[in-house]
């Protein structure tokens, strides 16, 4: 059997073993999500998000992409952060990199990867906020760590940039967004503990006034 076919062979068998231990399962699972975790990680198919958290199918909604990026003009970004705010009501916004990310490391490559640079722009912007700090690492390994670990710092900021995520945010104060690095080497999860105080100084440049906020 072919890699391929083992792919169908292996969703009969979850199937029926699914049913085996509750017929309702997939009928319950069909009529709604009410997920607290939006998940905003990498691509990369050595990260698997609900094996490391040790979550079900419904508990988390996921986005991904190269590099775990939230630019403010991707649209795909965009619009499930507004689904999950707004309409899934999360409680939790992550942003999950890892080290050994094949993005980061690219960013910083000097290589031409063609649709990809404009991708990767975004992560060579993240180095020059940081470049001062990223430049004093003299251990490569280490420097590389430190980029994973502001980058997914700066896509916090991004994300808390949002007016519809700094209503909830500010107004009824009901959703928190978290920094996660995930290490490939160990399976480890860390929190960044990234704050809204961290992170103020910044954010003040963004802040929506109050009365826009509540027109929302």
């Amino acid at each position: 059997m072919s890699l391929y076919d083992q792919v169908f062979s292996h969703n009969k068998e979850w199937v029926q073993k699914q049913l085996d231990l509750d017929p309702s399962y997939f009928s319950e699972m069909a009529k709604n999500q009410t997920p607290d975790f939006l998940y905003i990680g990498c691509s990369d198919s050595r990260v698997s998000p609900d094996a490391f958290m040790g979550t079900k199918p419904g508990d988390v909604f996921i986005h991904r992409n190269i590099a775990n990026l939230v630019p403010n003009n991707d649209i795909s970004s965009l619009a499930v952060l507004q689904y999950a705010v707004e309409s899934l009501q999360v409680k939790h916004v992550i942003v999950c990199g890892h080290y050994g990310c094949g993005g980061v490391k690219a960013s910083v490559s000097h290589e031409d990867y063609g649709y990809m640079n404009t991708w990767l722009r975004n992560i060579q912007d993240v180095y020059r906020i940081h470049r001062d700090e990223l430049d004093s690492i003299e251990d490569a390994d280490a420097r590389h760590r430190k980029l994973v670990e502001l980058n997914v710092r700066e896509q916090c900021l991004n994300v808390m940039k949002l007016s519809f995520v700094q209503k909830r945010m500010f107004e009824s104060k009901d959703i928190k967004v978290h920094g996660w690095v995930y290490d490939l080497a160990n399976g480890q999860l860390t929190d960044t503990q990234v704050s809204l105080a961290d992170l103020e100084p910044n954010l003040s440049i963004y802040r929506f006034k109050e009365s826009t906020l509540a027109a929302l």
